[in-house]
């Protein structure tokens, strides 16, 4: 009989402890659950669900509004911001019983509420019930990121975690911070009827992107209204007539932006506090929790994954470590996570979705390459949707093998797939040309981007020669 008294400990409900925990339970471990909020964590409650609702309301908004541009007559889309976040709520509703104690206590896991914090390296201490196991998972996810901006302590701000609660007018949202999250929802706002300003410390938005993937976003952001300000340094913030205001340095020139809102969208960081690592004999590192490939601290029994360990935050790479972790606990196998071929897409419209090496970071290491653009605007469905506005663009080296991919436009994030399965394959720019693609589709122009390189390789020499062997007479 084993001395713990669980198999496994999971610490944290959010997507990378629920799918550790469901999967060894199925598995026929015995586990324990501890999540101290709701189940769900941050993506089924404050990040991917109830943004990408606000996100399709605020689409909806601009299509009413557009109708003629489909031969509709016009509308004036108007809104009320309670009942759109009311329709987001309803959205988080519906899917949390897929998250519920109830569903995972049928899969035979012990969901047990309150604060895990660790008493000796195989026990935690959950509000004076003690509980020993023989493996742990760290999942307890990441918080808001607060810069170090004298005077934004004492402001009533909005982070990812409380925007979604807000039904009150939104007069002028200010967004500090031109990343994935502050800009999908400074784009959404905008679209629901708010004035909105964003603050980005960078050269450009979305500074992991390449520069011209960046400039296309930013540009429609602006057509869609937004006002945003590169290069610029928060320097001070208060309360104002307005309710707002910063101080902002931009281009050795000090600007103040003012508004009714402030959004605070700047990075976020690995919640530990509380754990009591040192109990564990666990130690962080400027923060962090260190871990191996395999996602072992140097604890061996006790794993990290998602959000809490990085360094890609997304929820699908919470489910990737998620597996990385069982297969190294339950099978024994030496499994490590994946970094090379890892997809992304920020939602905004256009969207955006990479996977790969960027052409940046192509010259940057000296890679030798070649880059292969097409426009949406070539591409029949596109014209149909009136959704021309974008590119697709392919990395690949001087023999055709793909390094890499970035889309900008409608539907990237389901477009990027056939390039992330291209790329964990080793396959080259022909083997995607050779895939019949369905007439009319937007992922027609991922199979145009790939025979590009076939065009470029038909010089005028070859044609002389394709002429001369086939007997073809070309034009005069």
């Amino acid at each position: 009989m084993s001395r713990y008294e669980y198999d496994l400990c999971v610490i944290g409900g959010g997507s990378a402890g629920l799918v550790t925990a469901a999967g060894a339970a199925q598995l026929g471990a015995r586990v324990a659950l501890i999540e101290r909020a709701r189940m769900g964590g941050e993506c089924l409650n404050s990040g991917c669900v109830p943004s990408k609702a606000l996100l399709r309301s605020a689409e909806v908004a601009m299509l009413m509004r557009r109708g003629a541009e489909f031969g509709l007559g016009p509308t004036t889309g108007s809104v009320d911001l309670g009942s759109v976040m009311k329709h987001v709520r309803d959205v988080i509703r519906e899917i949390a019983p897929h998250d519920s104690p109830e569903r995972y206590h049928a899969m035979g896991v012990e969901v047990i509420a309150g604060d895990a914090r660790f008493t000796a390296p195989h026990a935690v201490d959950i509000s004076g019930c003690m509980l020993s196991a023989r493996w742990f998972v760290i999942a307890t996810g990441s918080e808001p990121l607060l810069p170090p901006v004298p005077g934004l302590g004492e402001l009533p701000i909005l982070t990812n975690e409380n925007i979604f609660a807000v039904c009150e007018p939104v007069p002028h949202l200010v967004v500090l911070g031109g990343g994935p999250i502050g800009l999908e929802l400074a784009q959404a706002f905008s679209r629901l009827g708010s004035t909105v300003t964003v603050v980005q410390a960078a050269p450009h938005v979305l500074p992991r992107e390449d520069t011209d993937v960046a400039n296309a976003v930013q540009k429609a952001l602006e057509v869609d209204g937004v006002k945003i300000i590169c290069g610029s340094r928060a320097e001070r913030a208060a309360k104002s007539s307005a309710g707002i205001s910063l101080q902002v340095l931009a281009d050795n020139h000090t600007l103040l932006v003012e508004g009714s809102h402030l959004l605070v969208a700047t990075g976020r960081r690995p919640r530990l506090e509380g754990l009591n690592l040192e109990a564990a004999g666990l130690h962080t590192v400027e923060g962090r929790l260190p871990v191996d490939t395999r996602l072992r601290t140097h604890q061996k029994h006790i794993y990290a994954c998602g959000d809490v360990v990085g360094p890609y935050r997304f929820t699908h790479m919470a489910e990737h470590q998620a597996g990385i972790v069982l297969r190294n606990i339950i099978f024994r196998i030496p499994a490590k996570v994946e970094n090379r071929v890892v997809p992304w897409c920020t939602f905004t419209d256009p969207e955006v979705a990479r996977v790969g090496l960027s052409e940046a970071e192509a010259v940057q290491t000296g890679v030798r390459h070649e880059v292969f653009r097409v426009p949406f605007s070539s591409v029949d469905r596109a014209i149909t949707d009136r959704s021309m506005t974008g590119f697709v663009k392919v990395i690949a080296n001087p023999r055709g093998k793909l390094l890499g991919a970035a889309i900008v436009g409608a539907h990237a994030g389901e477009l990027i797939h056939e390039y992330a399965l291209a790329l964990r394959h080793g396959l080259h720019l022909k083997d995607i040309s050779a895939v019949i693609h369905v007439y009319p589709t937007y992922s027609q122009a991922n199979r145009f981007a790939a025979d590009m390189r076939l065009k470029r390789r038909l010089t005028p020499a070859g044609r002389r020669w394709i002429k001369r062997i086939f007997g073809l007479h070309g034009s005069t």
